[in-house]
């Protein structure tokens, strides 16, 4: 018997007006960047920023005007929704200063960091990594990217009901000083995608669910929750 390999299929998500695909190298996500979400996720005050990672086929592209399905996950009775702000970086460094950042910002998307919170909790009650309740297949529906920067407000909405509403200029943390802290940690890659937190209301989805994000700028993500 002969074994045949089939390399993977590079990840890649659209870009907004045109047939080109943005291919995904790395997904940094960064944890609880706007104040009302960190105190209803139970903590207080600016710290420094954290950041954790889904894998990069973990993305769901939509195209614009279309309805993404998004499976629902296994090993999970709580599944819960994250709107966020996507940057792609399209010029990779390290150790990049706030004032340069902006410059290595290749376009912008509306994001889910959907979430198994119950996996996540687990592992954080026993000091274990978020993988499980993160990282998992289709984790991060994405729509198509934008060349140009966002700014206004970001907000969900499940089957029609307003559930996360908040404004960009109220992260803890900004794009450029995240990106700027990021690159400390790692050495950022053209391909990589930064999902820049969510605003407070993350709450459980079940199959069947409309969610529809909007970022001023960015237009509409709407993504169904399979049967």
């Amino acid at each position: 018997m002969t074994f045949v390999f089939l390399p993977p299929v590079q990840a890649s998500i659209p870009v907004a007006g045109s047939t080109e695909l943005f291919p995904v190298h790395r997904i940094y996500c960064v944890g609880r960047n706007y104040a009302e979400h960190a105190i209803e996720m139970g903590d207080t005050g600016r710290e420094a920023p954290f950041f954790f990672m889904k894998p990069a086929d973990a993305v769901l592209p939509v195209t614009e005007g279309s309805i993404g399905v998004m499976p629902y996950p296994p090993m999970t009775q709580d599944l819960q929704h994250e709107i966020e702000l996507v940057v792609a970086i399209g010029l990779g460094g390290k150790d990049i200063a706030v004032e340069d950042a902006v410059a290595h910002i290749w376009g912008y998307a509306i994001g889910l960091d959907m979430t198994r919170r119950d996996l996540q909790g687990a592992a954080k009650k026993l000091g274990r990594p978020w993988c499980t309740g993160k990282g998992f297949d289709h984790s991060a529906p994405i729509g198509p990217l934008h060349r140009n920067a966002p700014a206004g407000t970001i907000s969900l909405d499940v089957n029609g009901v307003p559930v996360q509403a908040g404004v960009l200029g109220n992260m803890i943390w900004n794009v450029a000083e995240t990106i700027a802290q990021l690159s400390t940690l790692f050495e950022l890659q053209a391909g990589d995608l930064i999902f820049t937190g969510t605003p407070a209301g993350v709450a459980a989805v079940k199959r069947g669910d409309l969610l529809e994000g909007r970022i001023e700028g960015l237009g509409t993500l709407q993504v169904r929750i399979d049967q």
